[in-house]
């Protein structure tokens, strides 16, 4: 395939991404990483680098959507740069101890675990799951180990932690309004860690990678997603006070849930 196709598939999934980001106000990993993976395995990247090739190319793309999703929210005034301080740290080690763990799971299990992380994703989606606000603002190491538990999912699975900090927030008392906002924020320090992670293993442990890959980021893949999704964000954004948003999200749960299921079923087939 001529390398303009390849461009305009990588642009078409950062345009497809950034609107639906701004949208539903949800990371792109869930979308990216089972594409990504696809459009490189048609490339003939090697079998066992497909998958961390996509994890890494799509956290190094949430380092720079969520500064902009960030950006965004602080005009808003809704971001809690406190709570933002005092997760981060806990988010920085976990995402570390991730990068870690999937440098060393086969790409069969990691395949698995992606595949019901995207299965949960899309349940919660689809039902609208919000905790009850019934926990007090946690200690200092309570929310330092919930930042480890948040980055190093986060980084497995190449997110940027929005599935699993909302609901956190939400649930010590957070308004989902700042509770989203502040998400948003995390996004960063949970991509950081994440691509810097993706970034080492691949220098380390990466065989056959493709030319121009800085570990397990492949950069012209990276910039052509960086552009699509800058692009249709604030679109994404500003349509969601017109269009009936829990409609759609219902619709881009089953959108997830299929894309989850091909991609299981290529594993086992």
């Amino acid at each position: 395939m001529p390398d303009v196709q390849w461009i305009a598939a990588y642009l078409s999934l950062g345009l497809f991404v950034g609107f639906f980001s701004g949208l539903l106000g949800i990371g792109g990993g869930l979308i990216m990483v089972p594409v990504l993976a696809y459009l490189f395995e048609v490339q003939h990247v090697s079998q066992e680098n497909t998958l961390h090739l996509a994890l890494g190319t799509s956290m190094a793309t949430i380092l720079f959507t969520s500064v902009f999703s960030a950006y965004q929210h602080h005009m808003h005034r809704a971001v809690n740069w406190d709570a933002f301080r005092y997760i981060t740290p806990g988010i920085l080690l976990g995402t570390g101890i991730g990068a870690i763990v999937v440098s060393h799971v086969p790409t069969h299990w990691l395949t698995i675990f992606f595949v019901l992380f995207v299965y949960f994703a899309a349940v919660q989606m689809w039902a609208g799951f919000k905790p009850e606000a019934t926990r007090d603002y946690p200690t200092r190491t309570g929310v330092t180990i919930a930042g480890m538990v948040i980055g190093s999912i986060s980084s497995l699975v190449s997110i940027g932690g929005g599935v699993l900090s909302v609901p956190y927030l939400v649930w010590h008392k957070q308004p989902l309004r700042y509770a989203i906002a502040t998400s948003a924020a995390l996004g960063f320090p949970i991509a950081l860690g994440g691509t810097a992670g993706y970034i080492a293993n691949g220098m380390i442990s990466g065989n056959g990678l493709p030319p121009n890959s800085l570990g397990y980021v492949y950069l012209p893949v990276l910039m052509w997603l960086v552009i699509g999704t800058m692009i249709t964000a604030p679109v994404g954004a500003k349509t969601t006070h017109r269009v009936p948003v829990n409609t759609l999200k219902k619709v881009f749960a089953v959108f997830l849930f299929l894309l989850a299921s091909k991609m299981l079923f290529r594993l086992f087939a």
